[in-house]
C-alpha cells in the first residue's frame, strides 16, 4: 500500500469531497500509480481524525469518477487509465452532488453545468496551427506510396536516420549541437525519461532532483525503485553547495534537473551556476539528466549542462510544450557511452517509436514548420502574460517571459490547500505546490497557474479575475465555505 496520506484544508468544504479531491490529485500527480492501494476506512479514518462513513463516502466519489475500482473482501484500488491515460467516469453511477471543479479535477465530466470551469492547473500548449498542417502533412505522406510502404516496416530502435537527424537539428536549438549517431528517438519525453531512468539506474539507486520538480519524475521513480532526494532550490533554481552537500552524504548515481524554465516555479539557473553543477557533476561522478522540454519556447537558451557534460550529460526534449501533446515524439540525447544501454532498453521497451509520428515531426522540423509553430505559440504566450500583468497587477508572482506559466507565492494567512479549495468552489483549478515537492519535504505556500489551460484568452481574464478576486477576500471572503 502506498503510504501517500492526505491533507486537508481548513475550510468548512465537506470533508468526504476534500479527501476525494486530495486523492484525486495524487492519482493524477503521480503520487499515486494505477493499481495502488488505498488505505483501508478505519485506518484512514483514524489517521484524519473523521468518520469511517466520511471515508465511504469519499472513496464513492472517486469510484464514480473512475479514479478508483473497490474490489469486495480486498479493498479500493487505483483505477489503470483508458488507452488515452484518462479515466472514465462510472457513468451508470453519477453523483449528482459532486461539483463541477471537483468532478473536473478527476478527470469527470461534472454532474452539474450551473457554474463554468477554468483549468489552469494542466500544463498544455496553446493551439496553433498544427492542426491544418497535420492534415497537409498527411496528404503528402498519402502521396508518397514508396515512402508510406517503408514507414509500416520495423524501423531501428534509435529511428530512421531521417529522423534522428532532425532530433538533432530541434536540439540544436536548445543548444546542444551533436550528431545524429548521439540522438534516440522515443515516444515522448516522459518515455525517454523512463528509458534513460531505467539504463543508467538500478532500483536502491539514489537519484537526485530539485525539491520542487515535474511530477512524472515521482511516478517513474516509485515504479523503479529508486531513492529519490529533493535538493534544495531558490529563486534561480539548485543550490550549488546544497548538492555538494548531498553528493559528499549519499553518494547518488544521477540528477534530474530542469534548469531552463523549471517547472513549476519558471527559474532559470545563470551561467555561472550551471558551471558550479557541471564541475559538481564530473567530481563526484554524477549523471545529469537534464529536461529540455521547456526550453523550446526561448529564442536563444542558455547552454544546457548536457552540453557541458560531454561525458555525464543527458538532455531529453519533446515537442509535447511547443507544439502538441498528441505529437507523441521526443528525443534523447546522450554521451556515446550511453546509447547503446539506452536503445537496448527502447527494444525491449516497445521495440521502436511510431515511424509515422516521427516523420511527421522530421518533416515540421526539416522544412521549418516547426519554427513557425513555435513563434505562434510564443505569441499566444505573449497575449496570455500580458492578460496575467493587467489582471494580476498588484499582486506578486514570478515569471518568465516565454514561459507559460506564473508562480504564485501566497501571502499570509492564506494556506495553498485552503487557496486551491477555495478557487475549486469559484470555479477555477490550479496546481499547488504540493504537487511538485520530492518526497516528504515542506511545500511553500504557492500555487502553479498554467496559461495554456483557459480555452480562449477571454475565459484566462475571467479565471485570473475570479483568482484575483479571492486574493483580495482572504481566506474568510465568499469562496472559502
Amino acid at each position: 500500500m502506498n503510504g501517500w496520506l492526505p491533507t486537508l484544508p481548513r475550510s468548512n468544504e465537506p470533508k468526504y469531497r476534500a479527501i476525494a479531491y486530495a486523492y484525486a490529485q495524487a492519482i493524477n500527480g503521480g503520487q499515486m500509480l494505477p493499481g495502488e492501494k488505498l488505505p483501508a476506512h478505519r485506518l484512514l479514518a483514524k489517521k484524519l481524525n473523521v468518520t469511517t462513513g466520511t471515508i465511504s463516502r469519499a472513496y464513492a466519489e472517486l469510484e464514480r469518477c473512475g479514479m478508483v475500482v473497490a474490489r469486495v473482501g480486498d479493498g479500493t484500488y487505483v483505477a489503470e487509465p483508458d488507452a488515452d491515460g484518462a479515466r472514465l467516469p462510472t457513468r451508470t453511477r453519477q453523483a449528482p452532488e459532486l461539483t463541477e471543479p471537483v468532478a473536473t479535477m478527476m478527470g469527470a465530466p461534472a454532474a452539474s453545468a450551473t457554474a463554468p470551469t477554468f483549468d489552469l492547473g494542466q500544463n498544455v500548449p496553446m493551439q496553433t496551427d498544427e492542426a491544418p498542417l497535420l492534415t497537409q502533412t498527411l496528404r503528402e505522406l498519402a502521396a508518397d506510396e514508396r515512402l508510406a510502404g517503408e514507414l509500416l516496416l520495423y524501423q531501428p530502435e534509435g529511428g530512421r536516420r531521417s529522423h534522428r537527424e532532425a532530433g538533432a537539428r530541434w536540439l540544436a536549438r536548445m543548444g546542444c549541437a551533436v550528431p545524429a549517431e548521439r540522438v534516440l528517438v522515443t515516444q515522448g519525453a516522459q518515455h525517454g525519461l523512463a528509458c534513460v531512468l531505467r539504463a543508467v539506474l538500478r532500483p536502491g539507486d539514489t537519484l537526485f532532483a530539485e525539491a520542487l520538480s515535474y511530477p512524472g519524475i515521482v511516478a517513474l521513480a516509485r515504479q523503479l525503485r529508486l531513492n529519490l532526494v529533493g535538493i534544495e532550490i531558490d529563486e534561480e533554481g539548485i543550490v550549488p553547495a546544497a548538492l555538494e552537500r548531498a553528493c559528499g552524504l549519499l553518494a547518488p548515481r544521477a540528477l534530474f534537473c530542469v534548469p531552463t524554465l523549471h517547472n513549476p516555479t519558471t527559474a532559470t539557473l545563470s551561467d555561472a551556476r550551471r558551471a558550479e553543477i557541471a564541475a559538481i557533476a564530473v567530481r563526484h561522478h554524477l549523471v545529469v539528466i537534464e529536461d529540455l522540454v521547456p526550453a523550446a519556447l526561448l529564442d536563444a537558451p542558455p547552454t544546457p549542462l548536457a552540453a557541458r557534460l560531454p561525458e555525464h550529460g543527458i538532455a531529453i526534449s519533446s515537442l509535447s510544450k511547443a507544439v502538441a501533446p498528441g505529437l507523441r515524439i521526443g528525443y534523447v540525447q546522450a554521451p556515446q557511452d550511453w546509447v547503446g544501454k539506452i536503445l537496448a532498453v527502447i527494444r525491449n521497451d516497445c521495440w521502436m517509436t511510431s515511424p509515422l509520428c516521427a516523420e511527421i515531426a522530421a518533416r515540421w522540423i526539416v522544412n521549418g514548420d516547426i519554427d513557425r509553430l513555435v513563434a505562434q505559440q510564443r505569441a499566444q504566450v505573449d497575449v496570455r502574460h500580458a492578460i496575467a500583468a493587467e489582471v494580476l497587477a498588484g499582486w506578486t508572482y514570478r515569471t518568465d517571459p516565454a514561459s507559460p506559466h506564473l508562480w504564485l507565492p501566497l501571502a499570509e494567512p492564506w494556506r495553498a490547500a485552503e487557496f486551491a479549495a477555495a478557487l475549486r468552489q469559484a470555479g477555477v483549478l490550479l496546481k499547488t505546490a504540493d504537487s511538485f515537492v520530492i518526497g516528504r519535504g515542506s511545500a511553500p505556500h504557492a500555487v502553479r497557474l498554467s496559461l495554456g489551460g483557459a480555452r480562449s484568452h477571454e475565459a484566462l481574464r475571467e479565471a485570473l479575475e475570479l483568482l484575483a478576486r479571492t486574493l483580495r477576500n482572504g481566506p474568510e471572503g465568499p469562496y472559502s465555505a
